[in-house]
């Protein structure tokens, strides 16, 4: 049985349930215009499809919270399809379905911790460490000069995501990524 609040309460990260399907909260904002009723307008991720949309509720609305769970686990492997995380309390393991966190796996590499959410006992997504560090493996060598001008050019990583760098990062370089924009964040370790 789910648990109802009061609108008024809601939080941002939390999961909520809307037309039976669950949803975290991403942001939300209290409304009270000059004439009617005050009303919150909450920007929500549906957790089984990925999309995000608003949804506004009276404030005196009571809204359910959605039956989740939230599992600490490390990632191990994949097998094409499934993704497949050790829960670090009890050392199961979990299969997510790729279709699940197609968004994520750009950042996923073997002992990555991450949590599993878990919604009505079935593994549903992932959420990322803020951000990861990888090795880049691929990109253009700096020339002489670029580095001063202060652009950027694409570089792959360790996992296959690309993204952008500025100019004086090289192959073997260790950078810290924004595993929510995919923003390049710092150099950690230059390479030998």
């Amino acid at each position: 049985m789910a648990t109802d609040i009061d609108i008024n309460r809601i939080q941002k990260d939390m999961f909520i349930e809307h037309k039976g399907e669950p949803y975290r909260v991403l942001d939300y904002e209290h409304v009270k215009p000059g004439k009617g009723q005050a009303f919150v307008r909450v920007k929500a991720k549906n957790m089984l499809t990925g999309n995000v949309t608003e949804i506004t509720y009276k404030s005196s609305d009571r809204i359910p919270l959605a039956d989740f769970e939230q599992v600490y686990s490390t990632y191990s492997y994949n097998d094409g399809e499934n993704y497949y995380f050790m829960n670090t309390q009890t050392y199961d393991l979990v299969a997510v379905p790729k279709e699940k966190i197609e968004d994520e796996i750009k950042f996923l590499k073997e002992g990555l911790e991450v949590i599993v959410f878990f919604y009505k006992n079935q593994p549903i997504g992932i959420e990322l460490p803020k951000h990861v560090e990888l090795e880049v493996v691929e990109t253009e060598p700096a020339f002489k000069g670029d580095t001063q001008a202060g652009g950027t050019k694409p570089a792959k990583l360790e996992t296959g995501a690309v993204i952008q760098v500025p100019f004086f990062v090289k192959e073997g370089d260790i950078v810290k990524v924004d595993t929510r924009t995919g923003a390049y964040i710092e150099r950690v370790k230059e390479s030998k």
